[in-house]
């Protein structure tokens, strides 16, 4: 198993970074979407801390792994029929779905973060400490800080959706090796 990325794969380090992410985005998003849905008290209070703790561990992922991608880059993109077919489009186009995805990785914790302080609650950190809101409650700001937390939350679903389906369009339709440089004892 190699730990860094080669010419052909990315490493195992990447890979975990990636997949964690990939849960915990999931498990963010449905505790978002679907906690409501929860029963009031202890429940509803415990996929809230889940969501939150999970926000904030994909923002602490998130400079680990742009700290890794400087220390360790990216293999570079394998020549394929889709190379052929897209032609120039190809790079700017993956270019700009992968910044997309760092960029809503960044954005929807730290205004989940806002949020937090918006309704004047403690930031919690992991169950470990607290970070006290800076300002006091404010109920106008928080519904409108929330609402774009929520958009950019489903924009980071729909861009890892379409991130996903891309990849499986690569081993399905064009049967490159994209797909499986991500996945673990991927070495053919």
């Amino acid at each position: 198993m190699q730990l860094f990325n080669s010419t052909r794969n990315y490493g195992a380090i990447p890979q975990a970074l990636h997949w964690l992410t990939v849960v915990l985005v999931a498990a963010a998003w449905a505790l978002g979407v679907f906690g409501d849905a929860l029963p009031k008290g202890a429940p509803r209070e415990s996929g809230l801390f889940i969501h939150v703790t999970a926000g904030i561990a994909i923002l602490a992922l998130l400079v680990v792994r742009l700290a890794w991608r400087l220390a360790d880059p990216s293999p570079p993109p394998e020549a394929t029929e889709f190379a052929t077919w897209m032609g120039k489009w190809q790079d700017p186009a993956a270019r700009f779905a992968h910044y997309a995805l760092y960029a809503l990785l960044f954005a929807v914790p730290v205004v989940g973060i806002v949020l937090q302080f918006a309704r004047g609650d403690a930031l919690p950190l992991f169950g470990i400490a607290e970070i006290a809101s800076p300002w006091p409650k404010d109920r106008a700001f928080a519904h409108n800080v929330k609402e774009v937390h929520e958009i950019l939350a489903h924009a980071l679903v729909i861009v890892a959706a379409m991130h996903a389906a891309a990849a499986l369009i690569h081993h399905w339709i064009f049967r490159d090796r994209t797909l499986l440089r991500m996945l673990p004892h991927s070495d053919n």
